[in-house]
């Protein structure tokens, strides 16, 4: 049998904006049903709370102070692995429909003289995925962000004259008299986005995925099928324009008390504009209509893309991996974005359905083991038989949750956060290399490592909707000194070492292993070196290195 895998992910997907997840008013009955046919990981951590590094550690299985990327527009730079690299030996064709954020390291090619239009070159510009159709899903006019030109030209044939589809269409409302009301402005994300519903991004990259499945025909394939919804522009096409209005949204999960004297570093966050923004009710429910109403346009997509692969005979032997690159604030402890590390942001939803009858023990659970994003691309591997690398790959493959064979992979989620690029590094006057912010959570306890400033700590068993925060209370220092223990360990793993395993250095002889090759260091004559190696008739040192 054919194996294939459908890597969904979409764009600022918050965990519990899903009916299967515990939302009461938004149904996803297509995702449920993706839930009830494999395992809902209830607790999924990304590796950073932001688009660029938390990708790039979905892509690498590695965590961010490994691969390097550590902002958005940081590239991740020439040598790191990704899911293509692991596939394409074991001849799989790896794939995107959709977004990456993937800067590529050109300064780093040009060294290696890596042209961008060889093949090795454009692989190694989009994160290792063959490019059926990039769209990153953010073209505003202006030089810095290319466009999709095969979307353009599908506006066009659609009859739309606009120069910038992206922009005056699929991410703007008009108003009676005909003007344009730009999908930027939060003011506008309870109106009507100008595009039709399959004219808009989410039906259009489902399409594409769909032309690459039955394209690739008999080949095993890995798709990225990548959405840039529901990350801003908050707006969506009718009918989902209306669908969720107020009396569905949740209420913001704040306290007063979150903003008498806050940590330093989450008081500066809750500065920043986009966070004012939501703090103003009237704009946190026009933004959350058209947030849920991007959602279950999702939701409706996927009914269609599974109906697709019933059609092709393709359901039995496609593993699909669900999730979220990062959740979304929406105005949760006075934050708007996302960038830190409350369950509203660092949290994902992720669902892996395994098509195989070693999973039909446990299809349909909803499994609280700690994972982390850097395990879809172990298990992504696992399910193509390919060999465990773990050296390279930080992450661990989810067979064994799949299968029944444990309920527990690892102590600890990691997510790390460099927010050198924002105003708040400034406002708070960190130097660069100082502005870095590292959560470690165990089940309970969320501890969050603040370089220069006293730790965030959470008791998520006592307080699950974090809205204390324990750092600077004496009684819970023991806490902290063991979760910066925690820390301390997780911090001294190998993890540039990605040429050699262990197991090739553990099969090493580090005591004769150089004498034998006529490496002779500390033997004081011959009859010692004999001595050593055992022969007992001389020791032709000359043969030796040669050999």
């Amino acid at each position: 049998m054919t194996k294939n895998v459908l890597f969904i992910m979409c764009d600022q997907l918050r965990w519990d904006y899903l009916s299967c997840t515990g939302h009461p008013h938004l149904h996803t009955p297509n995702i449920d049903a993706l839930a009830a046919r494999g395992v809902l990981f209830d607790r999924a951590y990304v590796q950073s709370p932001i688009c660029g590094p938390s990708r790039m550690s979905f892509y690498t299985g590695r965590y961010v102070a490994s691969h390097g990327s550590t902002w958005n527009g940081i590239p991740l730079k020439v040598g790191e692995m990704t899911l293509g690299d692991h596939l394409r030996p074991l001849g799989v064709r790896t794939a995107l429909c959709g977004k990456t954020h993937m800067t590529a390291d050109v300064e780093g090619m040009k060294r290696l003289g890596l042209s961008p239009d060889s093949e090795i070159g454009a692989l190694v510009s989009e994160c290792g995925f063959e490019p059926y159709e990039r769209e990153d899903g953010l073209h505003p006019d202006g030089p810095r962000y290319p466009r999709n030109t095969a979307y353009d030209q599908f506006m066009k044939k659609r009859g739309w004259p606009d120069e910038n589809p992206w922009e005056t269409v699929a991410n703007s409302a008009e108003d009676e008299d005909g003007n344009i009301l730009s999908g930027w402005f939060m003011d506008n994300a309870d109106k009507p986005a100008r595009a039709a519903d399959e004219e808009s991004e989410t039906p259009y990259i489902t399409s594409r995925a769909m032309d690459f499945i039955q394209e690739a025909g008999d080949t095993p394939w890995c798709l990225h099928l990548s959405y840039i919804k529901p990350h801003w522009p908050y707006i969506v096409p009718a009918p989902y324009h209306d669908m969720y209005g107020p009396e569905t949204h949740l209420d913001p999960v704040r306290s007063e008390a979150e903003r008498d004297t806050p940590h330093p570093v989450y008081g500066a966050f809750m500065e920043e504009r986009v966070s004012r923004a939501f703090c103003d009710d009237g704009t946190r429910t026009r933004v959350l209509t058209a947030y849920m109403g991007l959602i279950k346009q999702i939701d409706d997509q996927m009914g269609r893309l599974m109906a697709f692969l019933d059609e092709q005979g393709l359901t039995e032997e496609t593993m699909i991996v669900f999730t979220s690159d990062h959740g979304d604030y929406l105005g949760d402890h006075w934050m708007g974005e996302k960038e830190l590390f409350h369950d509203a942001s660092a949290r994902i939803p992720l669902i892996v359905v395994d098509p195989r009858a070693e999973a039909d023990a446990t299809r349909g659970l909803k499994s609280s083991a700690l994972v982390e994003a850097i395990d879809v691309v172990p298990t992504i591997l696992d399910y193509f038989g390919g060999e465990a690398v773990p050296h390279i790959i930080e992450g661990h493959s989810l067979m064994p949750l799949l299968h029944g064979q444990t309920d527990r992979l690892r102590d600890v989620a990691v997510s790390e956060y460099d927010y050198s690029m924002r105003d708040v590094r400034r406002r708070l006057g960190v130097e660069v290399k100082d502005a870095k912010l590292t959560m470690l959570f165990d089940g309970r306890w969320k501890y969050i490592f603040a370089e220069g400033f006293r730790p965030m700590l959470f008791d998520l068993q006592n307080d699950p909707d974090e809205l204390t925060d324990l750092g600077a209370d004496p009684a819970h220092a023991t806490e902290c000194a063991r979760m910066e223990q925690m820390f301390f360990a997780w911090a001294r793993r190998t993890s540039q070492r990605t040429t050699r395993s262990d197991a090739w250095i553990a099969e090493r002889d580090p005591s004769l292993g150089e004498a034998k090759v006529g490496i002779l260091i500390g033997y004081r004559n011959e009859a010692e070196l004999r001595e050593v190696l055992g022969t007992g008739a001389g020791c032709d040192t000359k043969t030796d290195k040669a050999s």
